[in-house]
């Protein structure tokens, strides 16, 4: 997920922002991302959108189809399987380890964000409430002091993005804040064993809430989605 500033106008800045729509859910799979629209409603040049587009189909979030052009990425169910997989496989150790290394900054940083997620589900913006959601497991990954595994669930918490808009069937698809809540308290007592196993817990519930078969998502308007 893009996290640092990039300079108005550049191909980092508008990959930044698409990949931020993408997470939010306002460009949902399937969206056709035309060159010439976007480069309308950014100001730039179609080049600079082409750097941008690139940068996205680098990291999965978009794809560059021969002689049709650019679409938000959809996973198929096998891949929706797989990213959920390998999440169960890395995220509750990472738990784990995170807790063994809490500090009380750590537990702030962390508490911002599940405050910051409330305010979005309260102000009906689900899919920011996801952006953030999925961020939280981001963050427990770097305060795990793991680099390595902090960027394959980066990456694996990117594609679960998409997956959730596909295949979501109930609101618990917005990590359960309960499980959160719970998390948060297992890494104020540095309980490692707890944190461990309410992040499997966690992470076998929002399998739970997906309707994993095929599907194709309902393209919006770029500029509508980009707010421009």
């Amino acid at each position: 997920m893009a996290e640092t500033a990039a300079k108005p106008g550049t191909s980092d800045a508008v990959a930044a922002d698409l990949e931020l729509a993408i997470h939010e859910h306002r460009l949902p799979p399937g969206t056709k991302l035309g060159e010439d629209e976007i480069a309308e409603a950014y100001s730039t040049s179609r080049t600079t959108i082409r750097a941008a587009l690139q940068a996205l189909a680098h990291r999965r979030l978009v794809e560059l189809k021969r002689n049709r052009g650019a679409f938000v990425a959809q996973p198929s169910v096998r891949e929706a399987r797989e990213v959920f997989e390998a999440r169960a496989m890395l995220e509750p150790r990472t738990a784990r380890s995170a807790a063994e290394r809490m500090t009380p900054e750590s537990v702030a940083l962390l508490q911002a964000h599940i405050d910051a997620e409330h305010a979005a589900l309260d102000a009906g913006e689900s899919g920011r409430a996801l952006y953030l959601s999925g961020h939280f497991h981001i963050e427990i990954a770097r305060i795990a002091d793991q680099t390595t595994i902090e960027a394959f669930v980066s990456e694996l918490v990117s594609r679960s993005s998409l997956i959730i808009a596909l295949y979501w069937h109930r609101r618990a698809a917005l990590c359960d804040s309960q499980a959160h809540h719970a998390l948060m308290q297992a890494f104020i007592d540095k309980d490692g064993d707890l944190a461990e196993e309410l992040m499997k817990n966690h992470l076998l519930d929002l399998v739970a809430s997906l309707d994993l078969r095929n599907r194709t998502s309902i393209p919006t308007s770029l500029r509508e989605a980009l707010g421009r």
